[in-house]
């Protein structure tokens, strides 16, 4: 345990073991008001706040001594590849299968992702994300019936661009730290920015280029970025997220004024 930690973690007097102190942002359904409700958790080492999380479902008593309903979250792979398990943690947005808690100051504080909406306690609504990517026809529309026979080729350098972008595993967390993405606005964000960048990289994703840059240059697309950097800062997979809004800006601007140039 680091000495951070240590300082801060008491020892329980029942069992003579360290805890941690969590303190967990609570709502009971999504038009209940949030309140606070604050657990001792028993410390392993190299323990993760998912580990956290389900001793407190184990075990669901506050640190006052009072039985309650378990906390609600959610989590699949435990290895920073789902994405689902994304919250603030002690005010940063970040995958909670990642946290350790040891390199945390306690008390660990856990939030809801804030631009989404809260279902109950810790797990959001993230439809509105998987909507904007549909949107944008973030897909090869190939349905994979037939033989298509051996796939083209191209460039090296250009194919491990498309595989960095290719990363994204739709965390939420870009979208959770940019300033134009929210409930009072239609931005769709930098996660379907750069989906449209790597689907416009591929040799048959390139079919449908047109249509995904119609969509982006209609309300909420890439014009709607202010330039805030907050996405590349936060990403968790480190995706070059300002890379590929230049790029799409680029590709945009050529698009218009191509279709200007053709109608003149």
């Amino acid at each position: 345990m680091s000495q951070a930690v240590a300082q801060q973690t008491p020892t329980d007097a029942a069992t003579g073991k360290k805890t941690v102190r969590f303190r967990i942002h609570r709502q009971d359904g999504p038009q209940a008001r949030p309140y606070w409700q604050e657990f001792n958790v028993p410390f392993t080492p190299g323990m993760n706040v998912i580990a956290a999380l389900m001793e407190i479902r184990r075990n669901p008593v506050t640190a006052d001594g009072k039985n309650v309903a378990a906390v609600a979250w959610e989590a699949s792979c435990l290895e920073e590849i789902c994405g689902i398990c994304s919250m603030r943690i002690n005010g940063r947005p970040r995958q909670a299968c990642s946290a350790i808690v040891e390199t945390l100051t306690a008390p660990v504080k856990l939030e809801p992702l804030g631009k989404f909406p809260c279902v109950r306690d810790l797990v959001v609504d993230r439809a509105n994300m998987f909507e904007h990517l549909k949107r944008a026809k973030t897909w090869i529309p190939i349905d994979g019936t037939y033989d298509l026979g051996p796939g083209p080729r191209y460039d090296d350098g250009l194919r491990q661009w498309q595989y960095e972008l290719s990363k994204c595993f739709t965390c939420g967390i870009c979208l959770e730290v940019c300033p134009n993405y929210g409930a009072q606005s239609t931005f769709m964000g930098a996660q379907v920015i750069n989906q449209v960048v790597r689907f416009n990289l591929h040799p048959t994703g390139r079919m449908q280029k047109n249509e995904r840059l119609e969509a982006m240059m209609g309300e909420g697309g890439v014009l709607d970025c202010g330039n805030a950097q907050n996405c590349v800062q936060a990403c968790p997979k480190g995706i070059p997220l300002t890379e590929s809004i230049a790029e799409l800006k680029r590709e945009t601007l050529v698009y218009s004024l191509t279709n200007w140039a053709t109608r003149k």
